[in-house]
């Protein structure tokens, strides 16, 4: 009997489950055993995991998460990774593994395949960054809660005359923030794309200001930069990216907005109480039960991935294209980010007042 092997890496992320379900039950009715590994990469290396039924798979596109759980191990750092990698799958039998997970996940399972291990990527990041699909799974989710918060805000923003700036997840684009900003109406929306200064950011809340607007809400994503400054060290992790958590960009700025505001002697009196809170939405982003499309979605990948498998077409990722779930080139969506146009942004733009 063929077997394969699956598993989850990277951050978490709403319609993973459904993926998993979608190989298995793809895999199952080709009679293809699947070994869930467990916390990701890590559990290549170990071996550690079971194997899935389809028991174990009924109704897992309702639930968020991830059942085989995760981690961000980066095996080319490990030593022997690969080579132990190699040794796993050829331990339990499998044929080859579908990757699940962002650019780091499948950069390893590319590097993988160029070694001669088969692999099957699937595209999961939150961040919709990915290129060679249109989306990705756990996206929808993303914006659709960040926008809700980003509502919510709006009233307590404007009884309090307060500025609020609302981090969203987003590394090195603002496909979150941009989505969510534009759909809750921020004043202000910050992404790594394309830096402002802190000047630049200034007008637009002088401006409201000055127009009797008291309150404004700044969507940023974590990632953002401000442009002629230096960048802060804030340490890296396993596959080199920042530590963003000890960045903090929400809180530096809503601190420089409150006090360059309260200093700003053109402005009246009562600039003197002006008020500007940091909001984190952080983990409640990637949590709970995923939307309606990110069940869909991931449910399709994951027929495709297992399809990838009962064909043998290793050294392929699926991807969402227009309505499609299609076969992409895996080495290219790795190395190849997806970023905000210009376009896009110059549009919403017109909407920071």
């Amino acid at each position: 009997m063929r077997k394969i092997g699956i598993l989850t890496g990277g951050g978490d992320c709403p319609g993973l489950n459904a993926v998993i379900r979608g190989v298995v039950e793809e895999c199952a009715a080709a009679g293809i055993e699947v070994y869930g590994f467990s916390a990701g990469w890590r559990g290549a290396l170990t071996g550690e995991g079971r194997w899935l039924t389809l028991k174990d798979v009924e109704g897992l596109q309702t639930k968020g998460g991830t059942i085989l759980e995760s981690s961000r191990t980066n095996v080319m750092k490990e030593e022997n990774g690969p080579e132990r990698v190699r040794k796993t799958l050829e331990s339990l039998d499998l044929e080859g593994m579908v990757a699940i997970g962002g650019d780091d996940t499948l950069g390893v399972a590319n590097k993988l395949t160029k070694m001669g291990m088969k692999m099957i990527g699937v595209p999961k990041t939150i961040d919709n960054d990915l290129s060679s699909t249109d989306y990705t799974f756990g996206f929808d989710t993303a914006s659709n809660i960040a926008m809700e918060c980003i509502d919510r805000l709006h009233t307590t923003a404007a009884s309090h005359a307060r500025c609020f700036v609302v981090e969203c997840m987003g590394r090195h684009t603002g496909w979150i923030a941009v989505q969510a900003g534009l759909a809750a109406d921020a004043n202000l929306i910050l992404i790594p794309e394309f830096p402002k200064t802190f000047e630049e950011i200034m007008q637009v809340i002088r401006s409201r200001y000055i127009k009797g607007q008291r309150h404004t809400i700044i969507a940023v994503a974590e990632g953002f930069e401000l442009k002629g400054e230096a960048e802060e060290n804030v340490g890296l992790d396993a596959f080199g990216n920042k530590l963003l958590l000890e960045k903090e960009i929400a809180k530096t700025l809503s601190d420089r907005i409150e006090k360059a505001m309260r200093a700003d002697t053109t402005l009246d009196e009562k600039r003197k109480y002006f008020e500007c809170r940091s909001v984190v939405l952080g983990h409640i982003q990637r949590g709970g039960s995923p939307s309606c499309f990110d069940r869909v979605l991931g449910t399709r990948l994951g027929f495709k991935a297992g399809e990838l498998v009962v064909n043998e077409q290793y050294g392929n990722m699926v991807a969402l294209q227009g309505t499609a779930i299609v076969t992409a080139d895996l080495d290219k969506a790795v190395t190849e980010r997806k970023e905000v146009d210009w376009d896009f942004y110059k549009s919403v733009s017109i909407l920071f007042k």
